[in-house]
């Protein structure tokens, strides 16, 4: 325990009693009031989630010289100043080191926000290879991030920061001042729900966190429910469903992938295309209320096809929700599977992604 984090918050977090545990090498609030009550506040009103343990790496220099963007799966030259884009830094094989999302702050200037366990080696092999060529600087230990998410968050923040918030595209970001501190937010989300996200100097963080919870249709929230309320959409979390020796092909996320450059894990992926997937991520429907767990069997017809990778009762469907790995053969929709576990066995069905389409994502 002493080697892990500790956020601006922790102290706060620990005095309205939220429950802690590790998390990327971080302590982390799960939850607070519970996690079916935190889904729910989201789902309906505005949730505060301390994410800073989310790593900000700040990178100067021109993007394609410095062999940055050939890191990437996607262009950071296209990215117009103030919007921001998802995708993922591979290895030679293919496999997913990291997905991440680059803002586009000047013409010659990026900040990557990439995931908290895997930060350190993502900041190691982003500076190995623009070293002489371009800047990096790890802004994670001065940083802190909040997401606020949830259909009346664009209210919320607009009587904090002004009507310019209304105004953030969504994939886009404004640099905003409240109380006399500079702040960016952008508005992403990893919820479904309209939401933002707010970065500012870590010694700032608790005055904001207070500010914002001031406000009666602010509740925070945990680690818990952010991960219910992103399996609902189908959004893959790394170290579960996305990790080194996972390619974007078998995620079914090539839509981040631009082949039509060059860039690390390309002829991999290329190679695996032209021969064909073992394997592909498939979101499936279990048939009473009881939870998929990560690494779970997956059956069809009796015959092992997969594992799952992600998996939890979902609140707006009123049953079992997973994601997982399996044969081809066993992905299409309507696909009867088989969950099993020891003596639990679940009957499940093959869906299309999201699971859950009545968020407020897109408002």
């Amino acid at each position: 325990m002493n080697d892990l984090k500790k956020t601006p918050l922790f102290h706060e977090h620990e005095r309205i009693g939220a429950q802690m545990a590790p998390f990327g090498g971080w302590i982390m609030p799960i939850q607070y009031c519970g996690i079916l009550a935190e889904h729910r506040w989201c789902r309906e009103s505005v949730a505060l989630f301390d994410t800073s343990h989310m790593g900000e790496l700040l990178f100067r220099g021109d993007a394609v010289g410095s062999g940055l963007e050939s890191l990437l799966s996607f262009r950071i030259s296209t990215i117009a100043v103030g919007r921001c884009r998802y995708g993922f830094l591979l290895n030679d094989a293919g496999g997913v080191v990291d997905d991440l999302t680059v803002y586009r702050m000047a013409d010659d200037e990026a900040m990557i926000v990439v995931n908290a366990g895997p930060a350190d080696k993502d900041f190691s092999v982003i500076r190995g290879a623009v070293a002489g060529r371009g800047f990096l600087e790890n802004a994670t230990g001065r940083t802190g991030k909040l997401d606020l998410q949830g259909p009346l968050s664009r209210e919320v923040l607009a009587a904090l920061f002004g009507r310019e918030v209304g105004e953030i595209p969504f994939f886009g970001f404004r640099r905003l001042n409240a109380a006399g501190a500079e702040v960016l937010v952008s508005r992403t989300g990893y919820t479904g729900e309209l939401g933002y996200e707010i970065y500012l100097e870590a010694d700032r963080l608790p005055t904001l966190w207070q500010q914002l919870l001031e406000d009666d249709r602010v509740r925070p929230a945990g680690l818990g429910a952010r991960d219910l309320l992103r399996l609902e959409l189908g959004y893959s979390l790394y170290g579960s469903d996305l990790d080194e020796s996972t390619t974007p092909l078998e995620a079914g996320l090539e839509r981040f992938v631009d082949f039509s450059r060059e860039f690390v894990g390309r002829e991999a992926l290329l190679a695996q295309r032209d021969r064909g997937l073992s394997r592909i991520r498939a979101a499936f429907r279990v048939s009473s209320r009881r939870t998929p767990r990560h690494g779970y069997r997956i059956f069809r017809r009796g015959e092992p096809v997969g594992e799952v990778t992600s998996g939890a009762f979902s609140p707006m469907l009123g049953c079992g929700i997973g994601l997982g790995y399996v044969k081809p053969s066993a992905a299409a929709r309507g696909t009867l599977l088989a969950i099993r576990h020891e003596s639990v066995v679940m009957e499940a069905v093959v869906m299309e992604l999201p699971f859950y389409r009545g968020g407020s994502l897109r408002n």
